[in-house]
Protein backbone atom coordinates (compact mmCIF):
# COMPACT_ATOMS: atom_id res chain seq x y z
CA UNK A 1 0.00 0.00 0.00
CA UNK A 2 1.22 3.48 -0.89
CA UNK A 3 2.42 5.49 2.10
CA UNK A 4 1.10 8.96 2.72
CA UNK A 5 4.31 10.93 2.34
CA UNK A 6 2.84 14.09 3.84
CA UNK A 7 2.05 12.32 7.12
CA UNK A 8 5.67 11.17 7.38
CA UNK A 9 6.74 14.71 6.58
CA UNK A 10 4.55 16.17 9.31
CA UNK A 11 5.89 13.65 11.84
CA UNK A 12 9.40 14.69 10.87
CA UNK A 13 8.57 18.35 11.38
CA UNK A 14 7.13 17.50 14.80
CA UNK A 15 10.31 15.69 15.86
CA UNK A 16 12.45 18.60 14.65
CA UNK A 17 10.29 21.02 16.62
CA UNK A 18 10.95 19.02 19.80
CA UNK A 19 14.70 19.34 19.17
CA UNK A 20 14.35 23.08 18.53
CA UNK A 21 12.31 23.37 21.72
CA UNK A 22 14.94 21.78 23.91
CA UNK A 23 17.79 23.76 22.39
CA UNK A 24 15.92 27.06 22.76
CA UNK A 25 14.86 26.24 26.31
CA UNK A 26 18.48 25.46 27.20
CA UNK A 27 19.99 28.68 25.83
CA UNK A 28 17.15 31.22 25.47
CA UNK A 29 14.76 30.19 28.21
CA UNK A 30 12.97 33.55 28.15
CA UNK A 31 11.52 32.60 24.76
CA UNK A 32 9.41 30.10 26.73
CA UNK A 33 9.09 31.62 30.21
CA UNK A 34 8.47 35.16 28.87
CA UNK A 35 10.28 36.52 31.95
CA UNK A 36 12.71 39.47 31.61
CA UNK A 37 15.14 38.03 34.17
CA UNK A 38 15.82 35.07 31.85
CA UNK A 39 16.47 37.23 28.78
CA UNK A 40 19.89 37.56 27.13
CA UNK A 41 19.12 40.56 24.92
CA UNK A 42 18.68 44.21 25.82
CA UNK A 43 15.58 44.41 23.64
CA UNK A 44 14.20 41.19 25.14
CA UNK A 45 13.46 39.97 21.65
CA UNK A 46 13.12 36.39 22.92
CA UNK A 47 10.02 37.42 24.84
CA UNK A 48 8.59 39.27 21.86
CA UNK A 49 9.09 36.20 19.65
CA UNK A 50 7.60 33.97 22.33
CA UNK A 51 4.33 35.90 22.10
CA UNK A 52 3.97 35.53 18.32
CA UNK A 53 3.18 32.54 16.08
CA UNK A 54 6.94 32.16 15.54
CA UNK A 55 7.06 30.34 18.87
CA UNK A 56 5.45 27.39 17.09
CA UNK A 57 8.88 26.59 15.61
CA UNK A 58 10.10 25.57 19.08
CA UNK A 59 6.85 24.67 20.85
CA UNK A 60 7.60 21.28 22.33
CA UNK A 61 4.10 20.69 23.65
CA UNK A 62 2.55 21.55 20.29
CA UNK A 63 5.04 19.22 18.62
CA UNK A 64 4.12 16.37 20.96
CA UNK A 65 0.42 16.91 20.22
CA UNK A 66 1.18 16.83 16.49
CA UNK A 67 3.26 13.70 16.91
CA UNK A 68 0.52 11.92 18.86
CA UNK A 69 -2.25 12.87 16.42
CA UNK A 70 -0.23 11.83 13.38
CA UNK A 71 0.82 8.59 15.08
CA UNK A 72 -2.83 7.83 15.85
CA UNK A 73 -3.69 8.48 12.21
CA UNK A 74 -1.23 5.90 10.84
CA UNK A 75 -1.89 3.19 13.46
CA UNK A 76 -4.89 1.69 11.67
CA UNK A 77 -4.35 3.10 8.20
CA UNK A 78 -3.53 -0.32 6.72
CA UNK A 79 -6.51 -1.83 8.57
CA UNK A 80 -9.01 0.58 7.03
CA UNK A 81 -7.38 0.44 3.61
CA UNK A 82 -7.46 -3.37 3.56
CA UNK A 83 -11.22 -3.51 4.01
CA UNK A 84 -10.89 -3.71 7.82
CA UNK A 85 -9.03 -6.99 8.06
CA UNK A 86 -8.88 -7.79 11.79
CA UNK A 87 -5.79 -9.96 11.41
CA UNK A 88 -3.78 -6.82 10.77
CA UNK A 89 -4.82 -5.45 14.16
CA UNK A 90 -3.54 -8.46 16.10
CA UNK A 91 -0.25 -8.43 14.23
CA UNK A 92 0.21 -4.70 14.77
CA UNK A 93 -0.63 -4.99 18.47
CA UNK A 94 1.98 -7.62 19.37
CA UNK A 95 4.60 -5.89 17.24
CA UNK A 96 4.08 -2.51 18.88
CA UNK A 97 6.35 -3.13 21.88
CA UNK A 98 9.14 -4.55 19.75
CA UNK A 99 8.97 -1.60 17.38
CA UNK A 100 9.40 0.91 20.18
CA UNK A 101 11.65 -0.85 22.70
CA UNK A 102 14.98 -1.53 20.89
CA UNK A 103 15.59 2.11 20.03
CA UNK A 104 14.62 3.22 23.55
CA UNK A 105 17.07 0.73 25.02
CA UNK A 106 19.84 1.81 22.65
CA UNK A 107 19.31 5.49 23.52
CA UNK A 108 19.27 4.78 27.25
CA UNK A 109 22.42 2.66 26.99
CA UNK A 110 24.15 5.60 25.32
CA UNK A 111 22.88 7.95 28.01
CA UNK A 112 24.05 5.56 30.75
CA UNK A 113 27.57 5.57 29.28
CA UNK A 114 27.60 9.37 28.91
CA UNK A 115 26.46 9.82 32.50
CA UNK A 116 28.97 7.26 33.80
CA UNK A 117 31.76 9.21 32.08
CA UNK A 118 30.55 12.47 33.64
CA UNK A 119 29.86 14.08 30.27
CA UNK A 120 26.52 15.71 31.15
CA UNK A 121 27.25 19.41 31.70
CA UNK A 122 23.73 20.79 31.60
CA UNK A 123 23.68 21.96 35.23
CA UNK A 124 26.88 23.97 34.76
CA UNK A 125 25.58 25.43 31.52
CA UNK A 126 22.15 26.30 32.91
CA UNK A 127 23.71 28.57 35.53
CA UNK A 128 25.07 30.74 32.71
CA UNK A 129 22.15 30.48 30.28
CA UNK A 130 19.61 31.35 33.00
CA UNK A 131 17.75 28.09 32.42
CA UNK A 132 18.17 26.60 35.90
CA UNK A 133 14.40 26.19 36.27
CA UNK A 134 14.31 23.79 33.32
CA UNK A 135 17.73 22.62 32.12
CA UNK A 136 19.74 22.15 35.31
CA UNK A 137 17.89 19.21 36.82
CA UNK A 138 18.18 16.61 34.06
CA UNK A 139 20.29 13.49 34.74
CA UNK A 140 21.79 14.84 37.96
CA UNK A 141 22.06 11.48 39.74
CA UNK A 142 24.38 8.49 39.87
CA UNK A 143 23.50 6.17 36.98
CA UNK A 144 22.35 2.67 37.88
CA UNK A 145 22.39 0.01 35.17
CA UNK A 146 19.43 -1.99 36.48
CA UNK A 147 17.36 1.15 36.95
CA UNK A 148 18.17 2.18 33.38
CA UNK A 149 17.25 -1.29 32.12
CA UNK A 150 13.92 -1.23 33.95
CA UNK A 151 13.07 2.19 32.54
CA UNK A 152 13.94 1.02 29.02
CA UNK A 153 12.09 -2.29 29.06
CA UNK A 154 9.10 -1.70 31.35
CA UNK A 155 8.92 1.60 33.19
CA UNK A 156 8.62 3.98 30.27
CA UNK A 157 5.89 1.85 28.66
CA UNK A 158 3.66 1.47 31.69
CA UNK A 159 4.55 4.44 33.90
CA UNK A 160 6.19 6.98 31.61
CA UNK A 161 9.47 6.66 33.54
CA UNK A 162 11.93 9.13 32.06
CA UNK A 163 14.79 9.62 34.50
CA UNK A 164 17.43 8.86 31.88
CA UNK A 165 15.77 10.26 28.78
CA UNK A 166 13.25 13.00 29.47
CA UNK A 167 11.33 12.52 26.23
CA UNK A 168 10.17 9.04 27.27
CA UNK A 169 7.20 10.52 29.13
CA UNK A 170 5.25 10.22 25.86
CA UNK A 171 5.83 6.47 25.40
CA UNK A 172 2.71 5.31 27.32
CA UNK A 173 0.58 7.27 24.85
CA UNK A 174 2.37 5.72 21.88
CA UNK A 175 2.19 2.22 23.40
CA UNK A 176 -0.90 1.91 25.61
CA UNK A 177 -2.81 4.38 23.46
CA UNK A 178 -2.04 2.27 20.40
CA UNK A 179 -3.28 -0.88 22.11
CA UNK A 180 -6.55 0.84 23.00
CA UNK A 181 -6.92 1.98 19.39
CA UNK A 182 -6.31 -1.54 18.07
CA UNK A 183 -8.87 -2.91 20.53
CA UNK A 184 -11.44 -0.28 19.56
CA UNK A 185 -10.94 -1.02 15.87
CA UNK A 186 -11.27 -4.76 16.55
CA UNK A 187 -14.47 -4.42 18.58
CA UNK A 188 -16.37 -1.69 16.73
CA UNK A 189 -14.36 -0.94 13.57
CA UNK A 190 -17.15 -2.23 11.32
CA UNK A 191 -20.06 -1.01 13.41
CA UNK A 192 -21.98 1.91 11.86
CA UNK A 193 -22.46 3.33 15.37
CA UNK A 194 -18.74 3.18 16.20
CA UNK A 195 -18.43 6.96 16.38
CA UNK A 196 -20.45 6.85 19.59
CA UNK A 197 -17.80 4.55 21.07
CA UNK A 198 -15.13 6.90 19.77
CA UNK A 199 -16.86 9.77 21.54
CA UNK A 200 -16.75 7.85 24.81
CA UNK A 201 -13.01 7.24 24.31
CA UNK A 202 -12.44 10.96 23.82
CA UNK A 203 -14.50 11.94 26.87
CA UNK A 204 -12.77 9.43 29.14
CA UNK A 205 -9.30 10.46 27.99
CA UNK A 206 -10.16 14.16 28.27
CA UNK A 207 -10.99 13.81 31.98
CA UNK A 208 -8.22 11.32 32.84
CA UNK A 209 -5.17 12.08 30.67
CA UNK A 210 -5.75 14.43 27.77
CA UNK A 211 -2.64 13.36 25.85
CA UNK A 212 -4.34 10.05 25.04
CA UNK A 213 -6.88 12.18 23.18
CA UNK A 214 -4.25 12.89 20.54
CA UNK A 215 -3.82 9.23 19.62
CA UNK A 216 -7.59 8.66 19.64
CA UNK A 217 -8.39 11.75 17.55
CA UNK A 218 -5.79 10.78 14.97
CA UNK A 219 -7.41 7.35 14.75
CA UNK A 220 -10.87 8.86 14.29
CA UNK A 221 -9.66 11.16 11.51
CA UNK A 222 -8.09 8.13 9.82
CA UNK A 223 -11.38 6.22 10.03
CA UNK A 224 -13.28 9.11 8.44
CA UNK A 225 -10.55 9.64 5.84
CA UNK A 226 -10.63 5.99 4.73
CA UNK A 227 -14.29 5.02 5.09
CA UNK A 228 -16.40 8.13 4.53
CA UNK A 229 -15.86 8.62 0.80
CA UNK A 230 -18.72 11.06 0.25
CA UNK A 231 -17.75 13.08 3.30
CA UNK A 232 -14.16 13.35 2.09
CA UNK A 233 -15.31 14.32 -1.41
CA UNK A 234 -17.31 17.20 0.05
CA UNK A 235 -14.44 18.18 2.35
CA UNK A 236 -12.08 18.42 -0.62
CA UNK A 237 -14.63 20.06 -2.92
CA UNK A 238 -15.32 22.97 -0.58
CA UNK A 239 -11.61 23.70 -0.16
CA UNK A 240 -12.22 26.77 1.96
CA UNK A 241 -13.23 24.48 4.85
CA UNK A 242 -9.97 22.52 5.08
CA UNK A 243 -8.07 25.77 4.52
CA UNK A 244 -9.84 27.37 7.49
CA UNK A 245 -9.24 24.20 9.50
CA UNK A 246 -5.52 24.35 8.74
CA UNK A 247 -5.31 28.06 9.59
CA UNK A 248 -7.20 27.57 12.85
CA UNK A 249 -4.96 24.62 13.64
CA UNK A 250 -1.79 26.66 13.18
CA UNK A 251 -3.24 29.46 15.31
CA UNK A 252 -4.15 27.13 18.18
CA UNK A 253 -0.88 25.21 17.95
CA UNK A 254 1.08 28.44 18.20
CA UNK A 255 -0.54 29.43 21.49
CA UNK A 256 2.48 29.99 23.80
CA UNK A 257 3.06 26.96 26.01
CA UNK A 258 3.55 29.02 29.17
CA UNK A 259 -0.08 30.16 28.82
CA UNK A 260 0.20 33.44 30.76
CA UNK A 261 0.48 37.17 30.05
CA UNK A 262 -1.19 37.05 26.64
CA UNK A 263 -2.69 40.55 26.88
CA UNK A 264 -2.04 42.59 23.76
CA UNK A 265 -1.30 39.54 21.61
CA UNK A 266 -3.39 37.69 19.03
CA UNK A 267 -3.99 35.06 21.73
CA UNK A 268 -5.67 37.47 24.16
CA UNK A 269 -9.23 36.31 23.25
CA UNK A 270 -8.44 32.77 24.40
CA UNK A 271 -8.88 31.98 28.11
CA UNK A 272 -5.57 31.00 29.76
CA UNK A 273 -4.80 27.63 31.38
CA UNK A 274 -6.05 25.53 28.46
CA UNK A 275 -2.77 25.25 26.58
CA UNK A 276 -2.84 21.49 26.02
CA UNK A 277 -6.45 21.65 24.80
CA UNK A 278 -5.52 24.38 22.32
CA UNK A 279 -2.52 22.44 21.07
CA UNK A 280 -4.44 19.18 20.77
CA UNK A 281 -7.33 20.83 18.94
CA UNK A 282 -4.83 22.63 16.75
CA UNK A 283 -3.09 19.39 15.80
CA UNK A 284 -6.42 17.83 14.80
CA UNK A 285 -7.40 20.94 12.84
CA UNK A 286 -4.08 20.98 11.02
CA UNK A 287 -4.37 17.29 10.12
CA UNK A 288 -7.96 17.73 8.92
CA UNK A 289 -6.84 20.63 6.77
CA UNK A 290 -3.92 18.77 5.21
CA UNK A 291 -5.96 15.68 4.27
CA UNK A 292 -8.34 17.97 2.41
CA UNK A 293 -5.84 20.07 0.46
CA UNK A 294 -3.61 18.51 -2.18
CA UNK A 295 -1.33 21.56 -2.23
CA UNK A 296 -0.46 21.11 1.43
CA UNK A 297 0.02 17.40 0.87
CA UNK A 298 2.60 18.11 -1.84
CA UNK A 299 4.36 20.65 0.39
CA UNK A 300 4.61 18.43 3.46
CA UNK A 301 5.45 15.46 1.25
CA UNK A 302 8.64 17.16 0.02
CA UNK A 303 11.81 15.06 0.19
CA UNK A 304 13.38 17.05 3.01
CA UNK A 305 10.34 16.56 5.23
CA UNK A 306 10.08 12.87 4.31
CA UNK A 307 13.74 12.48 5.28
CA UNK A 308 12.96 14.02 8.65
CA UNK A 309 9.97 11.72 8.95
CA UNK A 310 12.13 8.69 8.23
CA UNK A 311 14.56 9.57 11.03
CA UNK A 312 11.93 11.10 13.35
CA UNK A 313 11.93 8.35 15.99
CA UNK A 314 15.71 8.35 16.36
CA UNK A 315 15.77 12.14 16.22
CA UNK A 316 13.20 12.30 18.99
CA UNK A 317 15.05 9.88 21.27
CA UNK A 318 18.64 10.98 20.71
CA UNK A 319 18.66 14.76 20.44
CA UNK A 320 18.57 15.61 24.15
CA UNK A 321 21.71 13.73 25.26
CA UNK A 322 23.54 15.53 22.45
CA UNK A 323 22.33 18.90 23.76
CA UNK A 324 23.21 18.03 27.37
CA UNK A 325 26.73 16.91 26.43
CA UNK A 326 28.11 18.25 23.14
CA UNK A 327 26.11 21.51 23.02
CA UNK A 328 27.02 22.32 26.62
CA UNK A 329 30.69 21.46 26.06
CA UNK A 330 30.77 23.68 22.96
CA UNK A 331 29.11 26.58 24.78
CA UNK A 332 31.23 26.38 27.92
CA UNK A 333 34.43 26.27 25.89
CA UNK A 334 33.73 29.24 23.64
CA UNK A 335 31.19 31.68 25.08
CA UNK A 336 33.78 33.80 26.94
CA UNK A 337 35.86 34.25 23.77
CA UNK A 338 33.16 34.59 21.13
CA UNK A 339 30.33 36.12 23.12
CA UNK A 340 26.97 34.62 24.01
CA UNK A 341 24.95 34.93 20.82
CA UNK A 342 27.68 34.00 18.31
CA UNK A 343 28.59 30.97 20.41
CA UNK A 344 24.98 29.80 20.65
CA UNK A 345 24.48 30.34 16.91
CA UNK A 346 27.53 28.26 15.99
CA UNK A 347 26.56 25.74 18.65
CA UNK A 348 23.12 25.38 17.10
CA UNK A 349 24.55 24.75 13.62
CA UNK A 350 27.03 22.15 14.87
CA UNK A 351 24.49 20.47 17.15
CA UNK A 352 21.89 20.29 14.39
CA UNK A 353 24.34 18.65 12.00
CA UNK A 354 25.43 16.20 14.71
CA UNK A 355 21.88 15.35 15.78
CA UNK A 356 20.70 14.76 12.22
CA UNK A 357 23.79 12.67 11.45
CA UNK A 358 23.39 10.50 14.54
CA UNK A 359 19.66 10.10 13.89
CA UNK A 360 20.35 9.02 10.30
CA UNK A 361 22.93 6.44 11.38
CA UNK A 362 20.60 5.19 14.09
CA UNK A 363 17.74 4.86 11.63
CA UNK A 364 19.94 2.90 9.26
CA UNK A 365 21.76 0.61 11.67
CA UNK A 366 19.88 0.49 15.02
CA UNK A 367 16.17 0.78 14.26
CA UNK A 368 16.23 -2.29 11.94
CA UNK A 369 16.85 -4.39 15.06
CA UNK A 370 13.12 -4.06 15.70
CA UNK A 371 12.37 -5.86 12.45
CA UNK A 372 14.88 -8.60 13.26
CA UNK A 373 13.22 -9.15 16.64
CA UNK A 374 9.76 -9.29 15.10
CA UNK A 375 10.82 -11.80 12.46
CA UNK A 376 12.65 -13.90 15.04
CA UNK A 377 9.57 -14.07 17.25
CA UNK A 378 7.37 -14.91 14.26
CA UNK A 379 9.68 -17.76 13.24
CA UNK A 380 9.81 -19.11 16.79
CA UNK A 381 6.01 -18.98 17.07
CA UNK A 382 5.61 -20.66 13.69
CA UNK A 383 8.08 -23.38 14.71
CA UNK A 384 6.19 -24.14 17.91
CA UNK A 385 2.91 -24.22 16.03
CA UNK A 386 4.39 -26.68 13.52
CA UNK A 387 5.66 -28.92 16.34
CA UNK A 388 2.22 -29.04 17.95
CA UNK A 389 0.53 -29.92 14.68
Amino acid sequence: MKKLAYIDGLKGIGALMVYFCHFVFAFYYAAYSLTPESSHTASQIEIAIGKTPLNLLYSGNAAVCLFLVFSGFVLCLSYFRSGRDKKRLGTSAWKRYFRLMPMILAANLLIFVLMSLGLYRNAETAAITKSEAWFAGFNQFAPDFLQMLYESLIGCFLQGSNDYNGVLWTIPYLFLGALVVYLAAYLVGKNPLRYIAYGVMILVSAVTDIYFTGIFMGFIVCDFFCTQKKGMELWRKYWILPLLSFAAGVYLLSYPSIGVDMAGTIYAPLPPAYTVIYHMAGAVGLLAGVVGLSGLQRFFGAKIFCFLGDISYSLYLLHFPVIATFSCWFFLGLHERLGYHLTVGLDFLCTTALVLGIAYLSRRYVEPVSGLLERGIQKAAAGRKAERS
